[in-house]
């Protein structure tokens, strides 16, 4: 059977930070979809359509790396698709605790699938999506932070 691995997020936008786990999960799993959740909580600066273009646009040289997005349970996704595992990157202790409560209920909808974390690069501990668009929005230099491509979609955003 094909090891079949999730990787959902906001992804508003991909980081270096998302690549790093990504890139690292696709050497370990048979097939990455990463997929952008469609939160209806959050407000992003990107449409759903807009993060899957520029996800494809920098996983396009993983061969084994799929985008797709959902709205609803992980756990359905994860079932239609016949995943067995969810990848998700850990930063720091926090989100640890973050993750552990996600995961505990996944447990409990389906024992069955696996979550596995990964710490992120070192380089890329203190990186969040967050602070790429607050630093983008007041015009400083985020070409360490994000692919080229993104920065781009950033500027077209904030019209620099």
């Amino acid at each position: 059977m094909a090891s079949i691995a999730v990787c959902p997020g906001s992804f508003d936008p991909i980081t270096y930070g998302h690549l790093d786990i990504i890139t690292r999960g696709a050497k370990v799993f048979d097939k990455i979809h990463v997929v952008v959740l469609n939160n209806s909580s959050k407000n992003p600066l990107f449409s759903v359509g807009e993060r899957m273009d520029l996800i494809k646009e920098v996983t396009k040289d993983i061969p084994n790396v799929s985008v797709d997005s959902f709205q609803g349970l992980l756990i359905e996704y994860c079932r239609s698709i016949n995943a067995n595992a969810i990848i998700r990157g850990l930063r720091a202790v926090s989100d640890f605790e973050y993750e552990m409560q996600g995961t505990s209920m996944n447990r409990i909808l389906d024992e069955n699938i696996e979550t596995f974390f990964m710490m992120t690069n070192n380089q890329y501990s203190f990186l969040s999506s967050s602070i790429v668009k607050e630093v983008s929005k007041y015009g400083g230099d985020i070409s360490e932070l994000v692919p080229a491509t993104v920065e781009q979609a950033l500027s077209i955003k904030y019209q620099k």
